[in-house]
């Protein structure tokens, strides 16, 4: 078994530069209020409200911007929001719902692009090597805090260059487990 430092990933929405520019204006670019753990990924201080049929969200908005719309929630989330939010892999929006994005000058509706993100991990391949695991391959994860511990199935593998070590589960995946920080997991071949 190889550890893995496990992270929470919150509610956020990734953007194109053209919806970014209709949710705040012309020539609007997103600042980067805190680095993430993936080069060159950034939680900026934009946030949008997600309207769904149900109910609506604050959500912040991921930097930098994206080639497609995407909204990630976690499924109770997606269930406030009234919208059956598949379990997909991030950018993997195809065929899945849409919603309203508002923000402080403009609002868009966007046809496709909510899920409930698959729990996965990023890798570099020298990482990947040392593990001995490959790019989409599926793994089990053990995690949890005192009184929570499991393990976690259907961990998809990630590798690229640009990865930085990290697993990233949502908030429901975090609080079944009760964790909080950033603890590491047992990657289970």
């Amino acid at each position: 078994m190889s550890k893995v430092m496990v992270e929470m990933s919150a509610r956020h929405v990734h953007v194109t530069e053209e919806a970014l520019e209709a949710l705040f204006g012309k020539g609007a670019k997103l600042t980067n209020k805190k680095d993430l753990s993936q080069p060159g990924q950034f939680l900026s201080f934009e946030k949008v409200t997600v309207v769904g049929p149900k109910g609506e969200l604050v959500c912040s908005i991921l930097g930098p911007v994206r080639k497609d719309n995407q909204v990630e929630v976690s499924l109770t989330e997606a269930r406030k929001l009234g919208i059956a939010a598949p379990v997909r892999e991030s950018g993997d929006v195809a065929g899945t719902p849409g919603c309203k994005l508002i923000g402080p000058a403009g609002e868009i509706e966007i046809d496709h692009g909510v899920i409930a993100a698959k729990r996965h991990i990023h890798l570099t391949p020298d990482t990947a090597a040392e593990i001995g695991v490959q790019d989409k391959q599926i793994v089990s994860v053990a995690v949890g805090g005192e009184g929570r511990k499991l393990v976690f199935g259907d961990v998809v593998v990630r590798v690229r260059d640009d990865f930085a070590p990290a697993m990233h589960i949502d908030t429901d995946e975090a609080n079944a487990a009760g964790i909080s920080g950033t603890p590491d997991g047992e990657i289970i071949l």
